[in-house]
């Protein structure tokens, strides 16, 4: 790179805030970075739409959470809040999460479920005891609300098909297998607090069961997805609501699910935030003049560099080809941390 840099000639971009379409002091990550280079223009990100709508009531209103919530209220009377609960702003935020328990509660769904995921990656790696007792002190004076579920985001949030991952997750979830809490809603942050003791941080948290049967996803009940970010939700709510199970898995019948945003163009639920209309992506724009290109990546990058970097959209474009390198099948990235990086670089050359 200084080798690039010294020789032709280099500027420095900003990666972070509203150069990139995000909040005010919000760190940049890979999704957004992807996002705006493959448009070649400040892309308004997920999380800006999302504050202000609700800084300007017009969440409440949003047509998709008011249908699930009727859904909910006029079904089983449970609705289940599922997603990431920290204030990383990289996948979702806990503010999101306390809209949809307000509205909710104007719209008289009797009971709202929250599905904790421990963050731990975009936020401090013993942070989600924290963002626990926040979530209670708000469920206390909003006097609504309760704590089902709590569960790393290794398990829940996996993107790269480890589907024994996924299969802890739903287990949790909906048979409750993991570890039972003892005094409820009160006993949550001492559950995570002693995962701590056991030097098991938030990302790496097995389910811990709070409420026993009653927080149980069960079959008719209603699903909110809150993260706005889709790469890492596709697995989990494909498990959910598509026919076809990667693995054995016993999932509740006749659920009704909504995203918060699009998660997978061929995924047939409701979305609360769909995607801006994107055009003359440079993807899309090289197609018109018939450049060939080449899109490559490993698993864990794959959907940066084709979904991402076209636009926020599954289309492949004309001349334009797609390889997946598999990422290496090990816990955690620090045990290979080249990757797939040779593969990478084979398949570039391959290609070129």
């Amino acid at each position: 790179m200084d080798l690039i840099a010294d020789k032709y000639a280099a500027t420095v971009l900003q990666a972070s805030g509203t150069a990139v379409g995000l909040s005010e002091g919000l760190m940049g990550n890979s999704e957004v970075g992807h996002l705006n280079i493959g448009a070649g223009r400040i892309v308004w990100q997920d999380i800006v739409r999302i504050d202000m709508s609700i800084k300007k009531r017009q969440f409440h209103k949003n047509e998709a959470i008011l249908a699930a919530c009727k859904r909910a209220k006029e079904g089983t009377g449970k609705l289940h809040t599922i997603g990431l609960v920290s204030d990383g702003g990289v996948h979702s935020h806990i503010t999101h999460l306390f809209a949809l328990l307000e509205t909710a509660k104007e719209q008289g769904v009797p009971q709202t479920y929250v599905h904790f995921l421990g963050d731990g990656r975009d936020t401090a790696p013993r942070s989600s005891a924290k963002y626990a007792q926040q979530l209670l002190d708000f469920t206390k004076k909003l006097g609504y609300g309760e704590v089902a579920t709590v569960i790393g985001r290794y398990y829940a949030m996996d993107r790269d098909k480890r589907w024994e991952r996924v299969k802890i997750a739903v287990d949790g979830l909906v048979g409750g297998v993991g570890e039972p809490v003892e005094g409820g809603q009160e006993g949550v942050v001492k559950a995570i607090e002693g995962n701590y003791a056991k030097d098991v941080t938030d990302e790496f948290l097995k389910p811990i069961i709070v409420n026993g049967d009653a927080g149980r996803i069960k079959d008719g009940d209603t699903l909110f997805f809150f993260n706005y970010r889709s790469d890492r939700m596709r697995e989990i709510v494909s498990v959910f609501g598509l026919p076809n199970k990667p693995m054995e898995v016993t999932v509740p019948k006749d659920i009704n699910i909504t995203t918060m945003s699009r998660y997978n163009a061929e995924f047939p639920f409701s979305v609360a935030f769909p995607p801006q209309a994107m055009t003359n992506v440079l993807a899309e724009t090289l197609a018109k003049q018939g450049v060939k290109q080449a899109h490559i990546a490993e698993t864990e990058k794959y959907a940066h560099v084709t979904f991402f970097f076209n636009g926020g959209v599954e289309k492949q474009f004309e001349q334009e080809t797609r390889h997946m390198i598999p990422s290496p099948k090990v816990a955690t990235y620090d045990k290979q941390p080249e990757m797939s990086a040779q593969g990478v670089a084979d398949k570039v050359a391959e290609t070129w």
